[in-house]
């Protein structure tokens, strides 16, 4: 239920996410830290596998706060959104220069 959705942003998911531990926490007392940091790297979706797997090895999970994760998964968002905005402009760039804007006139 509480799951990554595919096309959801970090923030957006921390904010239902962390909206949920809150309600939990009003009602059935203390959650600690390490147990919604475990669940938020387990339900992440599959892009930030290898992002998860970083944070795991490189972070004590009991030092780490749940505004660190979220940092640092923002950070990495942010490198991902850009990759793919590069990689759009590489393949606009790449069809201009080579040949795609002769394509419609009769060509192959």
């Amino acid at each position: 239920m509480l799951n990554m959705k595919i096309g959801e942003s970090v923030k957006e998911y921390f904010a239902r996410t962390l909206s949920v531990v809150n309600k939990l926490r009003v009602n059935k007392g203390k959650m600690d830290d390490v147990a919604v940091i475990e669940k938020i790297l387990r339900s992440m979706i599959a892009k930030y596998d290898y992002v998860v797997c970083s944070i795991e090895e490189s972070n004590d999970l009991d030092a780490l706060t749940i505004g660190e994760l979220q940092s640092s998964l923002l950070v990495h968002e942010q490198c991902l959104k850009a990759h793919v905005v590069e990689e759009h402009t590489l393949k606009v760039t790449f069809g201009e220069s080579f040949g795609e804007k002769g394509r419609g006139r009769g060509g192959f």
